[in-house]
């Protein structure tokens, strides 16, 4: 499938698939239902500077011409020229790669909307693993395999220009068919070909990611509906799936905003707080909980 025919009716399929497989369908489907707006616009470009900045303009667009602005809608590049990724760094993204944005019409509550970046990594995470790689979350959501950067993911809010509305943008870059990295990723970043020897369908592998984006943020939705007794507050399963594909815990890490060239402090990471927060124990025993920031293993 090429990546420029990519169409919400083949997300559409790839998210039911994972509904047919879910263990409880009645609880499936209302998961489906709730984050079936992902992808149901998509725009391709072959060429982009930044699928961020793109999304913008198409945000203030739709708002000055008073339009309500579709949900879920997804922005993709074949590549781009001016890609960034956290603080800023320079993003390499040439063709072969998948570069997309998906924007959220955000209507959760904080405590959920803290699980956005968490949610977006398990996505990513469980597609590669779809087609065979080992791929691990290193918090808060880069996906990793062999020791290797296979993808990053950046999000940005906005606020509607005119309304006030609050937008999710939801970045993810992913290595898929592109084997070429500058020598400052040399050894540190890798792609699903160069690890396994084969090229990917990018158009099916996107759809995959569009629809396991969905699931995800259909799962936010849906479990802040539940409406749990008080008092009987349960683990989110979106904290619970992170944990299972994660690799963080009981590592030894260098802590930072930027942990690149301004590093803060090591220490072990222990745990996941219930808004997404590292919780890493210092070297004189203390713990200390982060919620922006990065690390590095040691």
């Amino acid at each position: 499938m090429d990546l420029a025919d990519l169409s919400p009716e083949q997300v559409g399929r790839f998210l039911h698939e994972r509904q047919r497989g879910a263990a409880d369908s009645g609880e499936a489907e209302l998961i489906c239902r709730s984050g079936l707006s992902v992808g149901s616009v998509i725009e391709y470009k072959a060429t982009a500077e930044r699928c961020m900045a793109l999304a913008r303009e198409r945000i203030t667009a739709s708002e000055e011409a008073d339009v309500s602005f579709p949900d879920g809608a997804t922005f993709i590049a074949g590549e781009l020229t001016a890609g960034q990724g956290r603080f800023r760094r320079d993003w390499h993204a040439p063709a072969g790669g998948l570069w997309l944005v998906t924007v959220i019409v955000n209507t959760l509550l904080p405590s959920s909307s803290a699980l956005y970046p968490l949610a977006a990594g398990v996505a990513c995470c469980e597609t590669v693993r779809h087609y065979g790689l080992n791929a691990t979350l290193k918090w808060v959501n880069d996906v990793q395999a062999g020791g290797r950067k296979l993808a990053g993911i950046l999000l940005e809010t906005m606020r509607g220009p005119r309304y006030g509305e609050e937008y999710i943008m939801i970045g993810i870059g992913l290595n898929v068919n592109n084997r070429d990295f500058p020598p400052p990723l040399q050894g540190l970043a890798s792609s699903m070909a160069a690890l396994t020897g084969f090229a990917f369908d990018l158009g099916q592998v996107a759809a995959r990611l569009l629809a396991n984006l969905a699931w995800n943020i259909g799962l936010l939705r849906f479990e802040e509906n539940k409406r749990l007794p008080a008092g009987e507050e349960a683990p989110h399963p979106t904290l619970k799936v992170w944990r299972q594909l994660s690799d963080t815990i009981g590592r030894k890490v260098r802590f930072g905003f930027n942990a690149v060239s301004s590093p803060q402090f090591t220490a072990r990471a222990v745990d996941l707080a219930p808004d997404g927060g590292l919780v890493m124990r210092l070297t004189d025993g203390r713990l200390i909980t982060e919620n922006s920031g990065e690390i590095l293993y040691l």
